[in-house]
């Protein structure tokens, strides 16, 4: 199932993409898109029910398909090409960071360049949802604890990122609109091989990143594990499971985004984003 969220800011009702391609309300039958529906099953309940659903007319705005993100997480340097690219060594355990939630956005909303920004950078990433609470869960249990998957942007402004973190990336992650989600959460039965998804990025056209979540260092499921090793993970929580190469970073001399840049981001199963850079 393809859960979503749509309308203005603020203001985004629950819905769906129905297997016949119209979006639908989910209006009355849950509060939102949020955690709590997703341990409870009444969201997966609410969902086998879309023939049912009213039809939502127009092409409303669609925001972040999970509401009330009480983590969101990211992996870094998960990708080995990416790695090297970045003049990184390649990790024997998983790189984790925190982005702040407030970054969060809609899956085609602005991105909003900090003033005096010199270094802002894309990454396409595979991100996991969590649907049942998880806490020093092993490798074979992990996938039972995810609800489904999203395409995650996460934006990042290298000088923040690199020269002012400390060695801790989170500042050049967070700033608001840094955090685009969508545009579906899609539901883990229908992504059964998450390890296996083409990825792509393209800036005005020109294609970036290109690239698959089989060459990951790290997979879905020892992810998962390891981070609920360190915390508690809550339904709703989201984990942004790295990048490919491709980043502006990573090219010689370094290239970044410029106010007017269009992103377009694809994940194999997961739809598509657009941004523009304002």
């Amino acid at each position: 199932m393809k859960f979503l969220r749509y309308g203005l800011i603020g203001q985004e009702q629950p819905g769906l993409l129905a297997p016949d391609g119209t979006l639908r309300t989910l209006t009355g039958l849950v509060p939102d898109i949020d955690g709590p529906g997703m341990a409870s099953g009444a969201l997966l309940r609410a969902g086998q029910r879309w023939q049912d659903l009213p039809v939502v007319e127009g092409s409303p705005r669609l925001g972040p398909p999970v509401a009330r993100v009480g983590k969101l997480l990211g992996v870094g340097l998960n990708y080995a090409d990416h790695a090297e690219e970045s003049g990184m060594a390649i990790p024997d355990r998983p790189i984790l960071f925190f982005k702040a939630t407030t970054c969060i956005g809609g899956p085609d909303d602005d991105i909003r360049m900090p003033s005096g920004s010199e270094a802002l950078d894309w990454e396409v990433e595979l991100g996991i949802v969590i649907g049942r609470q998880a806490s020093n869960v092993s490798v074979a249990q992990a996938r039972e604890h995810i609800f489904g998957y999203l395409i995650v942007n996460d934006v990042s402004e290298r000088d923040w990122q690199l020269k002012h973190s400390a060695s801790q990336w989170t500042k050049g992650k967070s700033h608001d609109s840094f955090g685009p989600l969508g545009p579906w959460l899609v539901s883990r039965d229908e992504l059964p091989d998450p390890g296996a998804l083409e990825m792509r990025l393209s800036v005005n056209g020109e294609v970036m990143q290109k690239g698959n979540t089989r060459t990951m260092i790290f997979n879905v499921d020892q992810i998962v594990a390891d981070v609920s090793t360190y915390m508690r993970l809550e339904p709703g929580d989201v984990i942004a499971t790295g990048t490919p190469p491709g980043v502006g970073m990573g090219m010689k001399p370094p290239r970044y985004l410029s106010r007017g840049d269009i992103m377009e981001l694809t994940i194999e199963g997961l739809g598509a984003q657009r941004q523009q850079v304002v």
